[in-house]
């Protein structure tokens, strides 16, 4: 008899996975996965289709709702109801999730007479659901259901019932919630879209709800918030020598200077790094040195680009990325020919560490 290989050099079988009318090689693993994509169109359809006046209705009572709306669902439904819960927050709708179970041990105790329950079941069955239901109607909550069974003690008892019954599940067997809950999310995208909508929730409002997310910071966040100001702005006068401003600028670490006038109250131009190597190319100064130079002799740039703090930090990028420049002077909001005296200097780094570029 042969001996049997060493395992490590053992043929390799094609690998498989079961399913549940046979065995799926791996030749249908895109195949299958294009059929899930399918099924799962089909139930967003059906329920897109089914919308009626019931949607509405529940529109209505969101609209109206003069506090959260109390989302909850056990399982796979619960799941789901915590992103339309975070969602609706996101957008303009308070809300929050209460697990079933908890509410059952306290957590009823959240729940005002101003709020609105938006209750998640997909048999309009479970226990868990259905035994918060006498609770919240002592309280006189408008009940908001996501079912697929209208007939179901859930749609019942509920003063809205929504149906986002769906063809078949993605699943095989039939068993795990698959196009039922992507059904369910995006009927609870549609309610916060159109509540976005009614209330006319603008950008500006969604960033002062994402305050650290790169929307949030687009929007909110100013020159102001960003500048140099004070002891950390690179200053020099018209008469300063060539190394006295190398040294300002190797100190302040701005790549620039500000230039200022003999009293240092208004500013006359900035000298950059590119002035520097232009100046540092001059046939003279290659045979005589930089130490005869002043700023005046190498000041180039008289008239700077110029932002004031009120304006947006994304507003700052794009007017150096248009002029491909890394540095802006801060001036203040008024109309004058006579550039003043300057704020502040924002550097285009000082922007991309924000995670705007």
């Amino acid at each position: 008899m042969p001996p049997l290989m060493p395992q490590e050099h053992a043929p390799q079988e094609t690998p498989r996975i079961c399913h549940n009318s046979g065995e799926l090689i791996k030749q249908d693993y895109l195949s299958e996965a294009r059929h899930v994509f399918a099924v799962e169109q089909a139930g967003l359809t059906a329920v897109a289709n089914r919308l009626d006046a019931s949607f509405e209705r529940a529109i209505d009572v969101l609209l109206a709702c003069k506090g959260r709306v109390i989302v909850t669902g056990i399982g796979k439904s619960g799941i789901i109801g915590k992103k339309i819960a975070a969602t609706l927050a996101s957008t303009g709708t308070p809300a929050c999730f209460m697990h079933p179970t908890e509410g059952s041990h306290g957590d009823l105790g959240l729940l005002t007479r101003d709020d609105v329950v938006l209750a998640i079941s997909y048999s309009g069955q479970s226990d868990e659901v259905l035994s918060l239901l006498p609770a919240i109607k002592r309280l006189g909550l408008p009940i908001i259901a996501m079912t697929r069974a209208s007939d179901s003690l859930l749609a019942q008892r509920s003063d809205v019932s929504l149906n986002i019954a769906v063809p078949e599940e993605a699943c095989p067997m039939g068993l795990a919630p698959t196009a039922s809950t992507t059904a369910t999310l995006a009927l609870g995208d549609a309610l916060a879209v159109v509540l976005l909508k009614s209330r006319g929730f603008t950008a500006n409002d969604f960033a002062l709800v994402h305050p650290a997310g790169s929307l949030g910071k687009r929007l909110l966040l100013t020159v102001q918030d960003l500048m140099h100001t004070g002891d950390a702005l690179p200053m020099v006068t018209p008469e300063a020598s060539f190394l006295e401003a190398l040294l300002e600028m190797g100190d302040k670490k701005l790549g620039m200077t500000l230039v200022m006038s003999p009293d240092r109250q208004r500013l006359v131009g900035i000298l950059t790094d590119g002035d520097v190597r232009r100046a540092l190319t001059r046939p003279e100064v290659k045979t005589q040195g930089v130490h005869h130079l002043c700023v005046q002799d190498v000041l180039e740039t008289r008239t700077p680009k110029t932002i004031t703090p009120d304006d947006l930090a994304v507003s700052a990028m794009r007017l150096m990325e248009s002029h491909q420049i890394t540095a802006l002077v801060v001036m203040p909001a008024v109309d004058s020919s006579d550039l003043g005296r300057p704020l502040g200097v924002i550097h285009l780094h000082d922007i991309l560490r924000q995670g705007l570029g």
